[in-house]
């Protein structure tokens, strides 16, 4: 899609929607789509439909400067093997210790293990070795989250990675290029300014729209189930009127 500095979303379900027409030469290979929780969720979860792909969560979280928690300086992936992944000059610049970014990744572990036992149980996650794998947000701003998610798949050894979002800056897509093997990205808007500008709804997605999504798609991947349209802030709109073409 060429890039347009203007345009926006109407909510999170046409942008996964319009993310799942790019996608779709993939749906022959039976990919598996793993959304970055909490804001990739509704997209996966339109993009797998769409796709008859299969979906999971990967658990992922911003490591914050310390006051200034929005400000993302690195991630940390879950796993047996937690991926972290810190942008080393603004350590340097702020003068973060060693000390305060392990109790950081502690505390952001202990949300992704809340995450975890609240969004699927004790339900193993789909397995991404050999297959071709698409991780899913709703947008990337600085990259950093987005860059631990995919080394920590890669490390599974997945056949083909692909990222993809609604919109991103392309100078990020640029640096996390070599991270995966194919972009998509509908959005590269210049300047910048957040994710959330490029939504006309960006309301947040709470913990049971992640839970009633994750339990609608696994359910109809079973025999003669088929998926219903969601009703959830984030997935649509709050309102009929919205949803109208």
């Amino acid at each position: 899609m060429p890039l347009d500095r203007t345009a926006s979303f109407r909510n999170r379900r046409e942008a996964g929607r319009a993310l799942a027409t790019e996608l779709a030469p993939l749906a022959a290979s039976r990919p598996v789509v793993l959304a970055l929780p909490r804001g990739g969720v509704p997209i996966a979860f339109e993009v797998a439909k769409a796709l008859h792909a299969d979906m999971d969560l990967l658990f992922v979280r911003k490591i914050g400067l310390p006051g200034h928690e929005e400000y993302g300086f690195g991630a940390v992936v879950d796993g047996i093997d937690p991926q972290v992944v810190l942008d080393e000059s603004t350590v340097q610049k702020f003068g973060i210790d060693a000390q305060t970014i392990r109790g950081i990744v502690k505390r952001q572990l202990s949300e992704i293990e809340r995450q975890r036992r609240l969004y699927v149980e004790n339900r193993q996650l789909a397995p991404v070795t050999d297959r071709v794998v698409i991780v899913v947000d709703d947008g990337i701003a600085t990259g950093g989250t987005m860059q631990a998610a995919l080394r920590a798949v890669r490390k599974n050894r997945p056949a083909r990675l692909v990222l993809a979002v609604p919109v991103a800056p392309s100078d990020i897509l640029a640096m996390l290029a070599s991270e995966c093997d194919q972009i998509v990205c509908l959005l590269q808007p210049h300047p910048f300014y957040a994710v959330g500008a490029y939504y006309r709804n960006f309301s947040q997605v709470e913990d049971t729209d992640v839970i009633r999504l994750v339990a609608q798609i696994h359910a109809a991947r079973e025999p003669g189930q088929h998926l219903p349209d969601p009703k959830l802030p984030g997935a649509e709109n709050h309102n009929e009127q919205e949803e109208q073409p």
